[in-house]
């Protein structure tokens, strides 16, 4: 099982850690757990947090799953398809973003609207 649990609105999707962004891993670890009301833009979610770290590895195009924290608005963000920023079908951040871990969105469906996005401890694998 993965060190790392997503649920939104309390349904679990599969997720573990990256090394993209080792700070902004850490500074969200440390965090855990954090919950929002998130709001949607195109495919994806987001929420404000009190984490504040600075831009590390950032980049506005990433892959369907990206898990990633926006410097510029101190926001989760979940990522599984294009945005209105999007030129093709791959997802692209309003601005660049800290990727810190990755999602299976494969049979991701929020709805139409905003949803509760909650990242929390898993049980780490021994």
């Amino acid at each position: 099982m993965s060190d790392l649990r997503v649920l939104v609105d309390g349904t679990e999707l599969s997720a573990g850690w990256n090394d993209g962004s080792p700070e902004t891993r850490r500074a969200i670890e440390d965090a855990l757990p954090i919950e929002g009301e998130a709001t949607r833009w195109g495919e994806e979610l987001y929420f404000g947090t009190d984490i504040d770290v600075p831009a590390e590895s950032p980049r506005a195009t990433v892959e369907p799953g990206a898990l990633a924290y926006w410097p510029q608005g101190n926001a989760v963000c979940l990522f599984w398809g294009p945005t209105p920023a999007s030129t093709g079908d791959e997802p692209k951040a309003a601005s660049p973003v800290n990727v810190f871990a990755n999602a299976d969105v494969s049979a991701f469906d929020p709805g139409a609207g905003g949803a509760t996005l909650r990242l929390e401890a898993g049980k780490r694998n021994e």
